[in-house]
């Protein structure tokens, strides 16, 4: 593993965000922050590889020519030590739900009756609280804690920092497992549930085969992978049990319901926060 990280960083107006998340290449390990101090929006490019840096460049700048507008690209060298350093000014405590609080380790929190704390420090993982994907699938969560959460099993697939496995174990669910494709997560979610003084089984893996069932499956992934693996995805759901689904723009979300509603998941509700919807299922 490579010292340094190379970044590619560019300041986009806050309302085409969303779009330019829609465009970029999915495996790219890209990331977005509006600063506290400024209130600008910055998107950030990280590659191991520096040889990729004037690709992804060019990349960035047909993506900006389609969502008409100018970027200002920066590339500068980064630590990989350093990563968490550079992500501190971005991010601080923030209510989620009812009884979910996010707090980065570098902050301070005393936390009310019945409010759960979910410490994490990002890495280079995604998850940290701050996307509305991730909001909408912990509001979820709490929700379904609600309806009693004794025996009750969940899954995280792709689970980026741990952050919504971390937020289940935290609101009593005790069986709690999560997977991802890449082992930068693995290795995150395994640091940040220790330091929320949590056990959670994680490995490495993908939707391409079956996993055991749950009671909660919750799949925070691109739109168009929740539509590849609707049936793996629901068949991975205890009867009766229930699909929480996101990362799904609202321009999306009619084809991600309709692929999960023909392998046999309800519809129960969903939540649009910002320009992202997040959807409840119940599988029969």
């Amino acid at each position: 593993m490579q010292d340094q990280t190379t970044v590619l960083s560019a300041s986009i107006p806050s309302e085409k965000l969303d779009l330019f998340f829609e465009l970029v290449d999915p495996d790219w390990n890209v990331t977005s922050y509006r600063d506290a101090e400024t209130g600008s929006c910055c998107v950030q490019v990280f590659l191991d590889d520096v040889q990729k840096s004037e690709d992804v460049r060019s990349a960035l700048i047909e993506t900006a020519k389609i969502l008409d507008t100018d970027l200002i690209i920066e590339e500068f060298q980064i630590d990989r030590e350093d990563w968490a350093e550079a992500w501190k000014r971005f991010f601080h405590v923030e209510q989620i739900s009812e009884h979910l609080t996010v707090r980065p380790s570098w902050e301070s929190y005393e936390p009310a009756k019945g409010e759960h704390v979910i410490i994490v420090e990002p890495g280079m993982s995604f998850g940290t609280g701050k996307h509305p994907t991730t909001q909408g699938c912990l509001i979820y969560l709490d929700e379904l804690s609600q309806q009693g959460t004794d025996g009750r099993t969940v899954r995280d697939m792709g689970c980026g920092t741990g952050i919504l496995a971390i937020g289940a174990k935290l609101l009593g669910f005790a069986n709690v497992k999560a997977f991802d494709i890449d082992p930068d997560c693995i290795q995150s979610t395994q640091e940040n549930a220790e330091r929320n003084g949590l056990s959670i089984p994680v490995e490495i893996g993908d939707l391409s085969h079956p996993w055991g069932k749950t009671d909660i499956v919750v799949a925070n992934i691109l739109a168009p992978v929740l539509i590849e693996f609707a049936q793996q995805v629901t068949r991975s759901v205890l009867p009766k049990g229930y699909l929480i689904l996101s990362g799904i723009l609202d321009s999306q979300y009619a084809k991600v319901r309709a692929a999960y509603e023909q392998c046999g998941a309800k519809e129960q509700s969903n939540r649009l926060i910002g320009e992202w919807r997040t959807g409840l299922f119940q599988v029969s």
